[in-house]
C-alpha cells in the first residue's frame, strides 16, 4: 500500500465518526493543556521568587539574631523574640575586609495617617547604607543622612505604594506630613518602584532613621537584622566566614554551634528557593500528567471499539491481500493522529490558560519551549503505546472469521 493511500485510510477512519474522535481527543487536549499550564505556573513562580531574591540586593549576606539549637538549627527574630544583634555589631562588621556596605535594620508594622487617609504598612529603621545593600533608588527627593540619624530627625522616606495610598496615585508626597504612633514625620523622599507583594513589598514601606526607631519604637539599640554587601561575588564566602568569626568573638561565644545569630548567604537562599519551586513544578506536572494517562486509556478504548466495529472490513482487506503490517499501520496511525491533533489543540489551550492566569488573576506564568516539546512528545508516545495493542489485535484477526462477523 502506498503511503498516500495509507494516510487517506487513516484520515477516513478518524473522520468517519467525528463526535467520537473529538471526545476521544478531549482527554489528550485537557492533559496537554494542564501540563503546559501547570509547568507555566511553576516556572513563573520560580522566576518571580528568584527576581524577588535578587531585588533585595546583590552580593548580599543577611545576619539575623537567633539561638542555635542542635546541629545548626536556629530560632530567629523573624520567627520569635530573639534579640542578640546591636547597632554596634553592625558598625564592627563594616571594618571587615571585602565588605562594601552594612545596614542595620529594625522593622515594625504601624498605622500611618496623612490628610485623613491611613494605611497599615511596614516601618523600617535603618541607615543611608540601606540604599546600597538593598539596591534601592530614590525617585523623588532624597534619603535621610547620617546627620539626621545623629540628631534623631523625624524624617521619612516612603515607597510608591504607600505614597499612592496616602496621597493619591502619583501624588506629591515630598514635604508632606505623616503621623506614626502620634508622632509627626516629614516626608523627604519617595523610593523607585521595585515590585513585590505582601510583607515583601518594598514599595509599601516607610523608612525612618534607625536612631528614631530605637528611641521611640523599640526602646533599645537591638536590631532585627544586619544586611552586609560583599565587594564582589567571589568574596562572599570569605566575608561570611569573617562575619561569623567576628560576631562570635564580640558575643563571647567559643563554640560556633552555640552562636546566637545566623548568617544567610543570598546564593544559598536563591538555591534553596529554586530547589523548592522545582519540586513544586514537578508536583504540578505529575498531577496534570494523570490527565494524559486517562486520555491515553480513552484512546485505547476507542480504538478497541473501532476494531470491533470494523471486523468485517479488516477481514475483507486481509482477504484481498492486505498485509498485517498494513493493518497495524492504519490503526496505529489513527491513534497517533488523534493524539497529535489533541496535542496541538492542547498546546494552544495551555498557552491560553497561562496567558489568562497572568492577565486576569495576576499569577506569574512562564511557558517554556521545553514544556511544549515535552507535552507534544508525550502525546505522540501515548498514541504509539495505547494504539499499538488495538492495532496488533486488528492485524491478528482471522480473515475467515472476520468475514463471518455480524
Amino acid at each position: 500500500m502506498k503511503i498516500t493511500d495509507l494516510c487517506e485510510e487513516i484520515w477516513l477512519g478518524v473522520s468517519s465518526n467525528k463526535t467520537r474522535s473529538g471526545l476521544t481527543m478531549l482527554g489528550i487536549v485537557i492533559g496537554i493543556a494542564s501540563v503546559i499550564a501547570m509547568l507555566a505556573v511553576g516556572q513563573g513562580s520560580k522566576a518571580q521568587i528568584e527576581a524577588n531574591i535578587q531585588s533585595i540586593g546583590s552580593n548580599l549576606l543577611l545576619v539575623q539574631p537567633g539561638f542555635q539549637r542542635g546541629a545548626g538549627i536556629s530560632v530567629s527574630a523573624g520567627r520569635g523574640s530573639a534579640q542578640s544583634l546591636t547597632r554596634e555589631d553592625a558598625t564592627a562588621l563594616a571594618s571587615i575586609s571585602g565588605v562594601s556596605a552594612v545596614s542595620p535594620e529594625t522593622t515594625s508594622r504601624q498605622q500611618i495617617v496623612a490628610k485623613g487617609q491611613n494605611t497599615n504598612t511596614s516601618i523600617v529603621g535603618t541607615t543611608p547604607a540601606y540604599l546600597e545593600t538593598r539596591n534601592l533608588n530614590i525617585a523623588e527627593g532624597s534619603f535621610f543622612t547620617d546627620a539626621q540619624i545623629a540628631s534623631r530627625g523625624k524624617v521619612a522616606v516612603i515607597g510608591p505604594t504607600t505614597r499612592d495610598d496616602l496621597f493619591g496615585e502619583g501624588g506629591d508626597a515630598v514635604g508632606q506630613k505623616i503621623r506614626i504612633k502620634n508622632m509627626e514625620f516629614t516626608v523627604i523622599g519617595v523610593t523607585a518602584a521595585k515590585g513585590g507583594s505582601g510583607f515583601t513589598n518594598q514599595d509599601d514601606t516607610v523608612f525612618i532613621p534607625i536612631s528614631v526607631m530605637s528611641t521611640y519604637f523599640t526602646g533599645n539599640d537591638m536590631v532585627g537584622s544586619i544586611a552586609v554587601k560583599a565587594a564582589n561575588q567571589e568574596r562572599m564566602s570569605e566575608v561570611q566566614a569573617s562575619i561569623t568569626a567576628l560576631l562570635l568573638q564580640r558575643h563571647g561565644i567559643a563554640d560556633p554551634q552555640q552562636a546566637d545569630f545566623s548568617v544567610l548567604n543570598q546564593s544559598d537562599i536563591a538555591s534553596a528557593a529554586s530547589s523548592a519551586t522545582q519540586t513544586f513544578t514537578l508536583l504540578l506536572a505529575s498531577i496534570a500528567g494523570i490527565s494524559l494517562l486517562v486520555g491515553g486509556i480513552g484512546i485505547m478504548n476507542m480504538m478497541l471499539t473501532t476494531v470491533t466495529e470494523r471486523t468485517r472490513e479488516i477481514g475483507l482487506r486481509q482477504a484481498i491481500g492486505a498485509e498485517k503490517e498494513e493493518i497495524v499501520g492504519q490503526f496505529l496511525g489513527e491513534a497517533i493522529l488523534l493524539t497529535v491533533l489533541g496535542g496541538l489543540i492542547g498546546i494552544g489551550l495551555g498557552y491560553g490558560i497561562a496567558w489568562g492566569l497572568q492577565a486576569f488573576m495576576g499569577t506569574k506564568t512562564q511557558v517554556a519551549w521545553s514544556s511544549v516539546g515535552l507535552a507534544f512528545g508525550v502525546s505522540a508516545v501515548i498514541g504509539l503505546v495505547f494504539g499499538y495493542y488495538p492495532a496488533r489485535r486488528a492485524a491478528k484477526l482471522n480473515p475467515i472469521q472476520a468475514l463471518k462477523y455480524e
